[in-house]
């Protein structure tokens, strides 16, 4: 590679698509609101920072910043300067942070000077502060985004996105007629680190004239005083465990359109508690870190289905959902089995409406084991156990036999869990072996861990501490 690096675009994308509107219009609230021209003026300091920090054209930059106008005016500027930037979740400990850049290898990396945020709060105040890393290299592919996939079930794979795959992706959400549009408001729960919440939330909602709005609080009372503050429509976005967070005590809150989630199944109690409680539709979107959204019942009158997004192409083969998609999305070691001859092998087990083109998700394909010669699908497993009064959440996995993860509700003894599953499933898919915790490992982006040696780490910690 020459000295000039690899051809990242430049990144004129970011104003014409991201910035560009009112300069007027509040675009972000962070406990105060922010217009387009104030973030404008925070994206060029930034971008003034990390050019006397050396990012250049085709160079490499990593954030690690919590959610806030820092982490966004950092972000924006990167791209603006032509720049790939790599992200990772600030909650990552501090060995797995330095692990992962060695891995990227950025020029250039961004952390907090100073962070200041309350317990549970859902964004932060920082000064984000570049610094040059004398072992970085430039960029070799002309990808602007680089992200590591969640690891719920594994190590994380590195993949990489181009300007072009996000404006694709931001014109899908913009022809999803029941996503929120121009004048209504977004608040956000999911992390902007990962697709979700950078895409559908940060993204889209500067592409399209949305107020994005990050809680004060973390908590179903922070999440609720929020969308009660504002006029306008509000759309709540995050995954299956704020919207369980919410189904307690419930108030109906007028400003509320819809909640959609995303990221794992939900379980089957939490639809109809939701939509009882507050009277909206709790919808669904189904994507992947390689492209972003995928299918999505927004409205929540096709589950357990999910329709394609627009500009996606579907298919199911032997059981498993594969997506059409030009080219590969990894970079560096990964199992070449998981993109072939333009399909993106999902690695879910699914089934398709072939008169609707809906596709229900039926779980891992690596989720269905043999039980002496019969086959049993632990997500059915799992679903099944979920939904029992006595448990509030739950994990299944499977080494030489089935094994439940649980998380109870007060009061509730695990032989009153075994006899509710033997009224529930036949004997060979019933657990062998059931583990209590006090709560299940996640990921950053709130998935339920289903790695086994992280799960049966966090029971032999509760067995140490136990008296």
């Amino acid at each position: 590679m020459s000295e000039s690096g690899c051809a990242v675009p430049p990144g004129d994308w970011v104003d014409r698509e991201l910035l560009a509107g009112p300069g007027d219009e509040v675009c972000l609230y962070l406990g105060a609101p922010t217009t387009r021209d104030e973030l404008a003026c925070l994206v060029a300091g930034q971008q003034e920072l990390l050019t006397s920090a050396g990012l250049r054209p085709g160079g490499t930059v990593t954030l690690v910043l919590p959610p806030s106008l820092g982490y966004v005016a950092s972000l924006l500027a990167s791209w603006r300067l032509g720049a790939q930037v790599s992200l990772l979740d600030h909650r990552l400990a501090r060995p797995e942070i330095d692990k992962a850049l060695d891995r990227l290898a950025p020029q250039v990396v961004v952390e907090p000077k100073e962070v200041t945020a309350r317990f549970m709060a859902g964004y932060a105040t920082v000064d984000a502060e570049p610094a040059s890393r004398p072992d970085g290299v430039r960029a070799t592919t002309p990808h602007a985004l680089i992200q590591l996939s969640s690891g719920s079930t594994g190590p994380s794979k590195v993949i990489a996105r181009t300007a072009a795959d996000l404006i694709f992706e931001l014109g899908r959400y913009e022809k999803l007629d029941a996503y929120p549009g121009a004048g209504t408001r977004i608040v956000l729960l999911a992390s902007i680190v990962h697709v979700l919440g950078l895409v559908g939330g940060l993204l889209h909602s500067l592409h399209a004239g949305i107020e994005l709005v990050f809680p004060d609080r973390l908590t179903a009372e922070g999440i609720r005083a929020t969308v009660a503050a504002g006029e306008r429509p509000t759309m709540l976005l995050g995954v299956p465990f704020h919207a369980e967070l919410l189904t307690a005590d419930p108030r109906p809150l007028p400003q509320l359109t819809k909640m959609v989630v995303a990221g794992e199944l939900t379980r089957p109690w939490v639809r109809p508690a939701f939509t009882a409680g507050y009277g909206v539709p709790l919808g669904n979107m189904y994507g992947m870190t390689e492209l972003g959204v995928i299918a999505t019942d927004l409205l929540g009158d096709l589950a357990p289905s999910v329709a394609a997004a627009p500009g996606i192409g579907l298919r199911v083969v032997d059981g498993e959902l594969q997506v059409a998609m030009a080219a590969s999305p990894y970079i560096g070691l990964v199992d070449e089995t998981r993109w072939v001859d333009g399909w993106l092998h999902t690695r879910d087990a699914a089934v398709m409406d072939q008169e609707t083109g809906q596709v229900t998700i039926l779980g891992r394909l690596d989720s269905q084991v043999s039980i002496g010669g019969l086959k049993v699908d632990l997500t059915e497993v799992e679903q099944t156990i979920c939904a029992l009064p006595q448990v509030t959440a739950c994990v299944v996995s499977y080494d030489d036999a089935i094994e439940a993860y649980l998380v109870l509700t007060e009061g509730t003894e695990i032989a009153d869990v075994g006899a509710a599953i033997a009224g529930q499933l036949a004997a060979y898919k019933r657990p062998r072996r059931m583990y209590v915790l006090g709560e299940l490992p996640r990921t950053a982006t709130g998935k339920n861990v289903r790695d086994r040696t992280v799960l049966q780490a966090a029971v032999n910690a509760r067995q140490a501490a136990a008296p």
